[in-house]
């Protein structure tokens, strides 16, 4: 009888190679996810926290840079790392567009390294995260550096 596949698992580091790619799911952002992640932040900034305030730089209720790069980092932990996601190394961000309340945030990835380690069968994979909103605009670039897992034993 062969192994039964844990749905939801993520990819171990030998499952993945140098320019392959995934698409995330997409998420919606609400005026209720920014007001939750200001809250809990802390960010109590004035284009957060008043919709009267006239002197920003977009139309629309601005979405912090800090809340859309963490729901594409939970669409990534759900489908690519999860239980194989051993570290965040590192993370180098780009904002490139706006994003208000009510887009439609989601995600194409490239893994472009993969460095295997010297020791317990992990390796360090970088990928290239690119943003996008439901017109199909960039709205934020980063690279990511993760330690994960190899194969289960």
């Amino acid at each position: 009888m062969s192994e039964t596949k844990l749905l939801g698992a993520g990819y171990i580091w030998q499952e993945l190679a140098v320019g392959q790619r995934f698409r995330t799911y997409r998420r919606t952002i609400t005026e209720t996810d920014i007001v939750n992640f200001i809250s809990v932040t802390g960010m109590l900034e004035t284009i957060f926290i008043d919709t009267t305030f006239s002197h920003g730089a977009m139309k629309g209720r601005p979405v912090p840079g800090g809340l859309t790069y963490g729901l594409i980092e939970g669409l990534l932990m759900q489908g690519m790392v999860q239980g194989t996601g051993l570290a965040l190394l590192e993370v180098h961000k780009k904002i490139l567009h706006p994003v208000i309340a009510g887009d439609t945030v989601w995600a194409e990835v490239e893994v472009t390294a993969i460095r295997p380690t010297s020791k317990h069968n992990r390796a360090v994979v970088t990928s290239r995260v690119d943003v996008k909103n439901q017109n199909n605009v960039d709205v934020m670039t980063y690279t990511a550096v993760r330690m994960l897992a190899g194969e289960r034993h």
